[in-house]
Formats: C-alpha cells, sequence, structure tokens
C-alpha cells in the first residue's frame, strides 16, 4: 500500500509498495524499484471486461479521459505538474469527491475512478462532466494539483466555475446575476457562479481563473 504526502509544496511523493494510479508523465523521479504501463481501459479494480468497455467509453465520450499511468513497485515515487502546488486529499470509506481532471494527479489503488454528469458546468471551461474518485478503503488518497496555493472553504459557500477545483459532498447548483449593466458593459464581470449549499463540505479553489468558456458581458 502506498501513502501520499506533499514535499516543499510542489512535489507528492508516494511511499510504499504495491501499485497506485497517476496521470501520465506526473513522475519527476524515484528511489526503488518501480514499473508504469498505461491504462488502456479502467483503473479500476474487480470490474469485469463489460463494465470496463463501458467506463472507457462514457470517458471517451464525454471528454474526461485522463491518460492514467499504473505505477507497480516499492519505495520512493515523486510526482509532480508545471511546478503546479500539490495538495493530497484523504477520502473516508464511501466518501466521493468531484474533480477537475486537469488538475487530478493521482490516486491509491483504494480508490474507484469515474464520470460524473454536471448540468450547470456547461456555463463555464469546466464543461458538462467532470471526473469523480470514490473511496472504497480506509487509507483512500486524491492527489491534486492547483494554479497557486489552493483556498478551502467549508460550505455553504459560492464560487468562481472557473476557479474550483474539487469538492466533497452533492453537486452545485447555478446562480446568475445579471441585470441591465450587464448588457451596457458595467457589470463586475462576476455574473454567473457556483453554489454549495449542504453545510460541512469541503470546496477547494484555486487562485487563477480558466479562461471562460462563454462571456454574457458586451464590449
Amino acid at each position: 500500500m502506498f501513502d501520499f504526502r506533499v514535499q516543499q509544496e510542489l512535489t507528492c511523493v508516494a511511499e510504499g509498495n504495491g501499485h497506485f494510479f497517476a496521470r501520465v508523465g506526473a513522475m519527476i523521479g524515484y528511489k526503488g524499484n518501480f514499473t508504469a504501463e498505461k491504462v488502456l481501459l479502467d483503473p479500476n479494480q474487480n470490474q469485469s471486461m463489460l463494465r470496463s468497455v463501458m467506463n472507457f467509453a462514457t470517458r471517451k465520450l464525454t471528454g474526461e479521459n485522463i491518460p492514467i499511468m499504473k505505477v507497480n513497485g516499492s519505495g520512493t515515487y515523486y510526482m509532480a505538474s508545471n511546478a503546479n502546488h500539490v495538495s493530497v486529499i484523504t477520502l473516508q470509506p464511501g466518501q466521493s469527491i468531484g474533480v477537475e481532471g486537469e488538475n487530478l494527479l493521482a490516486f491509491t489503488a483504494d480508490c474507484e475512478y469515474g464520470v460524473r454528469f454536471i448540468g450547470v458546468g456547461v456555463v463555464s471551461q469546466k464543461g458538462l462532466f467532470t471526473s469523480n474518485i470514490s473511496a472504497n478503503g480506509k487509507n483512500s488518497q486524491v492527489v491534486i494539483t492547483s494554479n497557486g496555493n489552493p483556498l478551502i472553504l467549508e460550505t455553504p459557500c459560492v464560487v468562481d466555475p472557473d476557479a474550483l477545483i474539487c469538492w466533497t459532498g452533492p453537486d452545485p447548483n447555478f446562480k446568475v446575476d445579471v441585470n441591465w449593466k450587464t448588457f451596457i458593459g458595467q457589470s463586475s464581470g462576476e455574473s454567473y457562479y457556483l453554489e454549495f449549499n449542504r453545510p460541512g463540505e469541503i470546496v477547494i479553489i484555486q487562485p487563477c481563473e480558466r479562461a471562460s468558456g462563454i462571456s454574457i458581458g458586451i464590449d
């Protein structure tokens, strides 16, 4: 079993033996004996071939088919992504997290990787689907990256969809702030939001917005 930890904010260190899953190209170095192979169908364990093919097809059709490799071995494995900030999230058994595919770096073998539909995502760069990681063990860990130091908010809260990285609990609602100022170019520029209403959940955002997929204002 592997355990993930963060070193100097920009690097994830995986220590242990067995296997885990990571984004293709995440490795920057290791000590010990490791091999890595690209996952062709499905990283989830104990799945039938039909279920694996269906999961693969779903990821391809939704654009959430992140290139993932299975890392086998023992020792210490170092991972990073373009000098982005790295965070490790430990999930409780049965807990799941929605995470933007571009921010997913690695996850332990006892996690289940899939796709979830986000209907409100049509208004942002994130699209209608996002990656979903579910915990099937007592030490399920997910590694995420962020452009800058991430901000952790406890719900209820409202966030810019272009800054959103991941969240626990149910999917957000869509909130829009459009009035006459929007159409004459006098708005604040913040016209749509994602609203998380269930108390006690966690939302992680980054201090850098993606290029928005839609523009409501008129120049």
